[in-house]
């Protein structure tokens, strides 16, 4: 992409959700949206945080300080259980997919190494490959009692034929030098997969947009009480957990309510979000705005000053200690 064509690329945000808790059942469901979006001619094809197999709303798994009950490890086994280990039969499916469509996927799974959970953002190739796995670096708030956190090994942007493309997850996007890690890669399309569906995230991703200079892809989950499990505890008769207006919980209460859209590199919505529905948000992205975009501002070249400002990544893996006999 860094070249000034004029080539189009076709991006497909997936705005769904899963089936929460059931992998099976959320994976049948990626492999038709990829189908669809691939037959509208989608080039790459994004789902949001945690797809596979679930975002786990409005549930702490019954940890408070000092306390964790029976009930809440039964539910994190159950998490873990539609988790996906990688490599796995579980990645093998999405690469199968990938391939047989010829696109690109870009999605995010709860990754599941040793008994510790990740939320990790998985590219998958043309050709079925893994391209990056990049774990969320700090999970935000009460996400923290159930993953764990990335490393700088998954800071990366990977060059393909449709450009450079890098990926930061939720509320990373919050953190200036993890934006800036992918900037200095050249990246030209940022992935945002998110489970934020305040109005302030979209100034957050066109700000972003504009000062990375590159297209930014905000996809997020719409899902509905109906979406998750019966017995799911946040939403039983018998949970103290309640609407903000004090009632119960219903079948079609929606409680995420998406917002996905993608924006062009001087931070002008290329489509406007998509909000209480699930939607494919497709959206070309002329390959010369990159470049245009950067005549008057380029983060790491004309507006970067090096001899003031300097920005150290440590790429190593993480911290996992291995016992060797």
């Amino acid at each position: 992409m860094a070249s000034a064509s004029n080539r189009v690329v076709k991006i497909a945000a997936v705005q769904a959700a899963p089936v929460s808790f059931d992998l099976d059942k959320s994976l049948e469901k990626l492999t038709k949206l990829t189908a669809e979006a691939a037959g509208a001619g989608a080039d790459l094809v994004v789902f949001p945080e945690a797809f596979l197999s679930a975002y786990p709303w409005r549930y702490a798994f019954d940890a408070t300080i000092g306390t964790r009950e029976p009930r809440g490890r039964e539910w994190y086994a159950k998490y873990y259980d539609s988790a996906v280990a990688v490599p796995s039969p579980a990645v093998d499916i999405i690469s199968k997919t990938a391939k047989s469509h010829g696109v690109y996927i870009q999605v995010g799974i709860i990754e599941k190494e040793g008994g510790t959970l990740y939320c990790t953002a998985l590219l998958i190739g043309r050709d079925g490959s893994v391209l990056l796995k990049h774990r969320k670096l700090i999970p935000t708030a009460a996400e923290r009692l159930v993953w764990g956190r990335g490393a700088g090994d998954g800071l990366g942007v990977v060059q393909t034929d449709i450009g450079k493309i890098g990926t930061l997850i939720c509320w990373e996007n919050y953190m200036p030098a993890a934006r800036m890690a992918l900037y200095q890669q050249g990246v030209e399309i940022y992935l945002a997969p998110n489970a934020d569906d305040l109005p302030s995230w979209v100034a957050s991703m066109q700000h972003i947009a504009k000062e990375g200079r590159c297209f930014v892809v905000s996809v997020n989950s719409m899902c509905r009480v109906s979406d998750f499990p019966k017995d799911y505890p946040p939403f039983t008769a018998e949970h103290h957990d309640r609407k903000p207006d004090g009632s119960k919980w219903e079948p079609d209460d929606i409680i995420n309510h998406g917002g996905s859209f993608v924006v062009g590199p001087l931070g002008v919505p290329l489509t406007q979000p998509v909000w209480d529905k699930e939607a494919i948000i497709y959206a070309d992205l002329k390959t010369s705005e990159v470049i245009e975009s950067r005549l008057d501002f380029d983060p790491v070249g004309s507006y970067a000053r090096p001899d003031v400002f300097t920005l150290t990544v440590n790429t190593k893996p993480g911290t996992n200690v291995n016992f060797t006999r």
